[in-house]
């Protein structure tokens, strides 16, 4: 009897579309479970709020709730307080970059930040079936989380009703995020007193983030980010750089100016990382946090890439890291046990908290040599210069143990060697242990640089 014909696959399957997203979501993965549980502080303006997109915004907020993030989202209303003082021919005044809120403008203050937090309420409630949050119920907790005091008289100008954070009620906060609540805050602070301030939805999210311990803190904004003076778009700032851009006193956008520092306040005071991202741009969010390049600029208060020591936790990480190329012949098979044993030989190139390199000293200190080995980066960072910077490592660490010469055996990337000083060599040049192991199968080619003192 014939045998049936396998199956075949559909066009779809095989298409580049389906392919790009299995690996969308492949690559995504490592961010969903390093997010799940941690706390981020969301942050816009009330002119998000107004757009026409917001509803992929929320849509956006919904996807990482269900993803087990712990959403602090934190609005303001100012757009809307400027509709509310026009309609009853009020003038809006501003000192500092602040509104002077008298007792008028506080009660434009307090129906527009009701308005605005019933619009996001009830867009976070939506559940329509063939929509993103089909089947969503979404908790929104709101309340008297801030309490504030006055900023009293700023140059010569009473600010009147506008305060600033006095205290914040973590724990009040906490309980909410604990019972899976996406809680809201609006930028309104009372004193014990029973007074009511108009404060900043900058100086909230920061004060709520840095007083959570919050993993993120973002903020969406008009412009897509911070750029240079070239107006090239900066991916990432190190707190001490960002701080050297707002002092020179570059063109920077008016958002800029205005967030930038608040993310750099959060980021010295604890919150590991800020981002600056467009409002106007489908999906900020997403592509912001589960990309590795983002589309807007974060912030951190040291370099996001940094050259260590490995620990014996990292064997996982360098594990991912080497496999496939020991699956492609190109790196020598290392199991779990022999990684471990050896794991003080390495040092690992780690991007925001992510191994995605790393490289093994082993030394010969009879005659005076040391083997650079298991050189890897991740496909996505071998054009950034990581695969030099653990080599620089290496050959620092053999200065230190007064070796004279590293050598190299390699299969695919001779060329690259050879440009960075390093000379062909014979297998008679190893060390005698060396020569004892070497694999005549692999035909490994060596190569040998001299370390200048």
């Amino acid at each position: 009897m014939p045998s049936s014909p396998a199956p075949a696959q559909t066009p779809a399957a095989n298409s580049a579309t389906m392919r790009s997203f299995v690996h969308l979501i492949r690559s995504a993965a490592p961010y969903v479970h390093a997010f799940r549980g941690k706390t981020f502080v969301i942050a816009f303006g009330g002119e998000v709020v107004a757009d026409d997109g917001f509803l992929g915004v929320v849509h956006d907020l919904n996807l990482l709730h269900s993803l087990g993030i712990r959403l602090v989202v934190v609005h303001g209303c100012r757009p809307q307080v400027e509709a509310i003082l026009a309609a009853q021919k009020i003038e809006s005044r501003y000192a500092h970059g602040m509104r002077v809120t008298d007792a008028d403008a506080m009660d434009c203050v307090l129906e527009a930040a009701g308005q605005v937090r019933a619009r996001i309420e009830a867009m976070l409630s939506l559940g329509l079936a063939n929509s993103p949050m089909a089947g969503a119920r979404n908790r929104v907790s709101t309340g008297n989380y801030l309490t504030a005091k006055p900023i009293g008289v700023v140059d010569g100008t009473d600010m009147q009703l506008t305060g600033e954070v006095r205290r914040i009620d973590n724990e009040a906060i906490q309980h909410r995020l604990d019972d899976g609540d996406i809680v809201l805050i609006s930028p309104i602070g009372y004193s014990p007193t029973g007074e009511i301030f108009n404060l900043t939805v900058e100086e909230v999210a920061t004060q709520v983030a840095v007083r959570l311990e919050a993993t993120k803190l973002v903020f969406l904004m008009d412009t897509d980010g911070v750029r240079n003076g070239r107006r090239q778009l900066l991916t990432e700032l190190s707190t001490s750089d960002a701080e050297a851009l707002l002092a020179r006193g570059d063109k920077l956008a008016p958002d800029v100016r205005l967030y930038l520092p608040a993310a750099v306040r959060a980021c010295n005071n604890g919150v590991k990382r800020a981002h600056l991202i467009s409002r106007r741009l489908d999906g900020a969010l997403l592509l912001e946090l589960f990309t590795r390049d983002g589309v807007g600029t974060m912030i951190a208060s040291t370099a996001l890439a940094h050259i260590r020591n490995a620990t014996i936790d990292d064997v996982g990480g360098i594990l991912q890291v080497i496999e496939p190329l020991e699956a492609e012949g190109v790196l020598v098979r290392r199991s779990r046990e022999r990684l471990e044993s050896e794991i003080e030989r390495f040092v690992v190139a780690e991007y925001d908290g992510r191994i995605i390199g790393c490289a093994a000293l082993y030394a010969f200190p009879e005659e005076k040599l040391g083997e650079l080995a298991a050189l890897a980066v991740e496909p996505d960072f071998r054009r950034e210069g990581y695969g030099e910077a653990l080599m620089r490592e290496i050959e620092a660490r053999a200065r230190r143990l007064r070796l004279a010469e590293l050598f190299v055996l390699t299969t695919r990337t001779s060329h690259w060697f050879v440009e960075r000083g390093y000379r062909p060599a014979a297998v008679s040049e190893l060390p005698q242990q060396k020569q004892a192991l070497y694999n005549y199968q692999r035909k490994s080619l060596v190569y040998r640089k001299t370390l200048a003192a």
